[in-house]
């Protein structure tokens, strides 16, 4: 499962390089699907920062405006959230991505 092998990566990357915000994204995702975090885009709006990094681990709807330029990872994305985040010069990335981009996962806020 894609989902398992994240996880397991997660872990690794937590302990190689002495990082608590891999290791709590690994665990948030062992939790059951239907206690996994679902963040809505007016959520992002309200508690984001423009330019700022957040990592959801669970799915961003596409529920709200945007307008502020932030990079997002999540384990899902809805259509509509992923063309408002990108409308707004926004980048979508998955967990994996943001993982080999920044290992030190410095200046990244988990949101949700």
């Amino acid at each position: 499962n894609q989902t398992q092998q994240l996880i397991a990566s997660l872990k690794t990357l937590a302990i190689e390089q002495d990082t608590a915000l891999w290791k709590r994204v690994a665990k948030e995702l062992e939790s059951p699907s239907r206690r996994q975090r679902e963040v809505n885009i007016y959520k992002l709006e309200s508690y984001a920062r423009d330019g700022e990094t957040i990592i959801v681990p669970g799915k961003i709807l596409g529920n709200g405006v945007l307008s502020k330029k932030i990079t997002v990872a999540a384990l899902s994305i809805s259509q509509a959230a992923h063309e408002k985040i990108s409308s707004n010069n926004g980048e979508v990335l998955t967990i994996a991505q943001l993982m080999q981009a920044n290992p030190k996962a410095s200046k990244v806020r988990i949101m949700g």
